[in-house]
């Protein structure tokens, strides 16, 4: 049996299943899309042919038109409403003393797991830092790295004036988690070249998401180099066989609400 199915009563053989395929392992024949000698191991079962059939007539086993979320155009952006929405993101960096509750993480995370990775390899894990207390643990290890590398790498310390983080930690002010109720993490083998990227991809399409459901995120850079370098941070978090922290996202409820949107430079742009 075949990894796809075509409902012959229902296909209008137009062969845009067979155009828009990445992998190029769909050909007409007489007059239907058949898939390739070797197309069922090639197959990134990416479900671009079940998406792009205008009469929901290809099946791949993996997945089927009714499997798919519709298009609505009602809920389709204009340009106008694509900057405002891309615009509107802002790194939060004060948070309520509030939880966000499990399901609410859970669906971002389901959003954002349909951000795309090279060859549909979908290579992202994720793992969530819930309780404020391991936050605030994981957080000290932070400052850890951050005197190791002042010791030893004072250059890349002073960069980054880490001798500062240190010493507002130290009077009580986090501005490694920034007192964040929850940390969100993406993780990846570092075997895969394509899981860094991916992990990037997907934790910008969570962090996109964060303000639709009333909250606030911003990227915690220390805590990723932290994650990808100091072992004592890595072992906290059980990163072994090859795993990687390759983005660490804060996320909590915004104390404060932005009124404007802060104006950038002009982008520099090459045309060749």
């Amino acid at each position: 049996m075949s990894f796809m199915t075509i409902d012959t009563d229902k296909c209008n053989k137009d062969g845009i299943c067979a155009a828009e395929c990445p992998m190029k392992i769909i050909q007409m024949k007489d007059g239907l899309p058949v898939p390739v000698k070797g197309a069922e191991a090639l197959c990134i079962h990416c479900g671009h042919c079940v998406a792009v059939c205008p009469t929901a007539a290809f099946t791949l086993d993996s997945m089927g038109p009714d499997d798919c979320l519709p298009v609505n155009k009602d809920l389709l952006l204009d340009p106008e409403k694509a900057e405002h929405f891309l615009r509107y993101r802002r790194s939060i960096r004060t948070y309520k003393e509030k939880p966000v509750d499990r399901e609410t993480l859970a669906e971002l995370i389901r959003i954002a797991s349909y951000a795309p990775s090279g060859h549909n390899s979908q290579p992202v894990s994720w793992q969530v830092i819930y309780n404020r207390d391991d936050v605030v643990r994981l957080s000290g290890l932070v400052i850890e790295w951050m005197q190791y590398m002042m010791e030893h790498q004072p250059k890349i310390a002073a960069m980054l004036h880490l001798d500062m983080v240190v010493a507002g930690w130290q009077m009580g002010l986090d501005t490694v988690s920034r007192s964040a109720p929850h940390l969100i993490l993406a993780n990846g083998h570092k075997a895969n070249p394509m899981a860094k990227p991916a992990c990037t991809i997907a934790m910008t399409y969570l962090e996109l998401a964060i303000p639709a459901f009333g909250l606030g995120g911003c990227w915690n850079g220390f805590f990723n180099a932290a994650a990808l370098t100091y072992p004592p941070l890595k072992e906290a978090l059980g990163l072994k066989d090859g795993m990687e922290n390759y983005a660490a996202m804060m996320v909590g409820f915004p104390k404060f609400k932005y009124h404007r949107m802060p104006t950038r430079n002009e982008p520099v742009v090459q045309w060749i």
